[in-house]
């Protein structure tokens, strides 16, 4: 058992936002989770970027405020050498994501150093943790690698509220897996809670200071994190606790914390508090009455997938995702939220969502540089032919390894 101690542990500060103010509620947020205690003001900074797809969707991404009011306190407060870290994933270009998403405006804004973790420039070292690992031993037995630039810094999560269709729910752990594992952490998802409480358990090794900094002003939910439908919240979070953080959002979102696996794994260990109970929620506690009855769903490439990681197609996992064979998975993802769902579902979502407060506030930034607005794409053909070509390979390959399947067991 861990069972750490660190300042804040345990404690969650929520607030109700509003475009006009939120850069002054996320200071204000940050104070009352106590972000001074929990990051040593000596240290360098990182901030951990998210960026769950290169086109701007509500809920999908940190949004530009959220980095913005961030960035602006840390720097009033004194805090010197901040870096913000972009990681791209096999089906995001995170060059396109921070623009599309204004991250790039925002650091360039502020005269923050940004980097991309995949870059050649970025050293990844192996690192051997000092307490066990439930599982990265065993996924990683040539050892587990993470950005030396990780080591001695403080960081600070900067995830959104929303669902995801492996994990329930993604927050602050989740966020940790796009910037402390390489290309290869696509391997982790059969096992991915485990994955998310030992990558915790690393950061509280390497990093001096650990803080999360969440934004609801959307949120969303469905098949995240990209094919949901958005809600305007107009909640912020912080804590210097994954765990806790996690689970205060879990909460809000309609599901038990305790029934997440990786919330429960990381409380019990004692990484953090996972159970509402234990929890103290700070700044506008009524808004813990709220229920939003969110729904957690698959989409048609989630469930392919699982096919592969706890279904019929079980026993081809390896030739499938660490082979050569590997890039049709990126395909199917690729094929179906750029080629099928945002053409034909989520551009309309979208639309609708810039006549909002939020949208409107998104559509604001970067207008005095003449970045403002919105990148909407369109149906490329590109896309589709690559898309096409990267189905028929899917259809290919699920249907070698059903016959397969079925001869062995015959």
């Amino acid at each position: 058992m861990v069972h750490k101690n660190y300042p804040g542990k345990g404690k969650v500060a929520v607030l109700r936002t509003r475009p006009e103010t939120v850069l002054d509620d996320y200071q204000r947020l940050m104070e009352l989770a106590g972000y001074q205690e929990a990051l040593p003001k000596d240290k360098d900074t990182i901030l951990k970027i998210n960026i769950s797809w290169q086109t701007w969707y509500p809920a999908c991404s940190t949004t530009p405020w959220q980095l913005e009011g961030v960035i602006r306190t840390l720097q009033r407060a004194g805090y010197g050498n901040l870096i913000g870290a972009q990681n791209r994933t096999v089906v995001v270009d995170a060059y396109v994501g921070e623009r599309n998403n204004k991250h790039k405006y925002v650091v360039d804004k502020y005269g923050v150093r940004n980097v991309h973790l995949y870059e050649p420039e970025v050293e990844w070292v192996v690192y051997e943790p000092k307490a066990p690992m439930l599982v990265l031993d065993r996924v990683y037995p040539e050892g587990i690698k993470i950005p030396k630039m990780f080591i001695g810094r403080n960081i600070i999560q900067l995830p959104t509220v929303k669902t995801h269709v492996f994990t329930v729910i993604t927050g602050a752990m989740k966020n940790a897996f796009g910037g402390l594992l390489s290309e290869k952490r696509h391997w982790t998802h059969a096992v991915i809670d485990e994955t998310l409480v030992d990558l915790l358990t690393i950061q509280q090794e390497i990093h001096p200071g650990l803080f999360a900094v969440m934004d609801g002003t959307f949120a969303g939910d469905g098949p995240g994190p990209r094919a949901m439908r958005w809600h305007e919240k107009n909640v912020i979070l912080a804590s210097a606790d994954q765990v806790a953080i996690d689970a205060i959002s879990a909460r809000l979102q309609g599901f038990d914390p305790m029934s997440l696996k990786f919330i429960r794994l990381a409380h019990e260990l004692g990484l953090g508090v996972g159970d509402p109970r234990d929890i103290e929620v700070v700044g506008d506690v009524d808004v813990m009455e709220e229920n939003w009855h969110f729904v957690w769903e698959d989409t048609f490439a989630s469930r392919g997938q699982k096919m592969i990681y706890h279904g019929p197609l079980k026993p081809f996992e390896h030739l499938l995702l660490r082979t050569p064979l590997v890039p049709w998975s990126y395909f199917a993802s690729n094929f179906y939220h750029n080629v099928y769902w945002y053409p034909f579902v989520g551009r309309k979502r979208v639309a609708a969502a810039l006549e909002t407060k939020w949208g409107q506030l998104f559509q604001a930034y970067g207008a005095d540089a003449g970045l403002g607005g919105a990148v909407l794409p369109g149906l490329e053909r590109k896309t589709v032919a690559i898309g096409l070509l990267g189905l028929a390979g899917i259809l290919s390959v699920l249907g070698a390894g059903l016959w397969l399947w079925k001869r062995n067991t015959r």
